[in-house]
C-alpha cells in the first residue's frame, strides 16, 4: 500500500478488519475468502503525529508498524544519486528506442548537489524529460530544467554555510565561472560575444577564464 497515510478513517478501519480477521469479501460478493498476505505499506507522512491530530487509527499504525525501514531522502544521501540517473536513464532510452545517451561532468555534478525535494519521482520525471527534449548523445547543462541549474547555487552556497566551511573566495569563484561557462555556452564559446553579454572586455574576460581553469572550446 503505498502512501498508506492518505486513506480515509473508514478505508483504514476496512483494511484493519482485513489485517485481523485475515478474510475478505470481494465487491457485490457474498463468499468470504481467506487470506495469507504479508502487508508492505509506505508513506511519506509522520503517522504518530497524524495519530495525535485525530487522522489516523492508532491501532491499524501498531499493526503495521511491524517491522519499520526509515528511507532517507535523496538530498541525505548523494552518494546514490549517480546510480539512480544511471538507472533510470537506461530505462527510458530502452522505452523510446533511442540511442545510448549519458550526463556531462558538469550536469552530473548539478543534479548530485540538486536537493530533489519530489525525491525519486521526481528524479525519474527529469531523466525522462530531457532524454525526450535532447537530441544529443551527452546531455549537458543547458538541458536541465531551470529548477535543477537555478538552485544550484544557493543550495551550494547554504551547505557550506550550514557545514562551517563556507569561503568567500570559493564561493566568488564559483558563482564567477558558472556565469562565464553559461555566457560561454550561450554564445558557442565565442570570446568577444560572451564578454559582450557579461558587460565586460574581452581581455578581461580571457583572464578570468585563465584564473579560473575554464578553457576555451579549441582547448576543451
Amino acid at each position: 500500500l503505498d502512501e498508506i497515510g492518505e486513506l480515509s478513517l473508514a478505508t483504514q478501519a476496512k483494511i484493519l478488519r482485513v489485517l485481523q480477521e485475515k478474510e475478505i469479501q470481494r465487491v457485490g460478493g457474498v463468499e468470504t475468502i481467506k487470506i495469507d498476505v504479508r502487508l508492505i505499506a509506505a508513506t511519506n507522512k509522520d503517522l504518530e503525529q497524524a495519530i495525535r491530530k485525530g487522522t489516523f487509527r492508532s491501532d491499524l499504525f501498531y499493526r503495521v508498524n511491524v517491522v519499520p525501514i526509515f528511507l532517507p531522502p535523496l538530498r541525505e544521501r548523494r552518494e546514490d544519486v549517480p546510480l539512480l540517473l544511471d538507472h533510470f536513464l537506461g530505462k527510458v532510452i530502452k522505452g523510446s528506442g533511442k540511442s545510448k545517451s549519458q550526463f556531462s561532468r558538469k550536469a552530473l555534478d548539478l543534479l548530485v548537489n540538486y536537493e530533489w525535494p519530489g525525491n525519486v519521482r521526481e528524479m525519474e520525471n527529469v531523466v525522462e524529460r530531457v532524454v525526450t527534449l535532447t537530441g544529443r548523445d551527452h546531455i549537458e547543462v543547458e538541458d536541465l530544467p531551470d529548477e535543477v541549474v537555478n538552485n544550484y547555487r544557493a543550495n551550494f552556497l547554504r551547505r557550506e554555510v550550514l557545514s562551517g566551511n563556507i569561503d568567500f573566495q570559493k564561493a566568488e569563484d564559483q558563482f564567477e565561472e558558472d556565469i562565464i561557462i553559461a555566457a560561454l555556452e550561450r554564445c558557442d564559446y565565442v570570446q568577444t560575444q560572451a564578454a559582450e553579454m557579461l558587460g565586460i572586455t574581452r581581455r578581461m574576460l580571457k583572464y578570468k577564464m585563465d584564473k579560473l581553469g575554464i578553457a576555451s572550446k579549441s582547448e576543451d
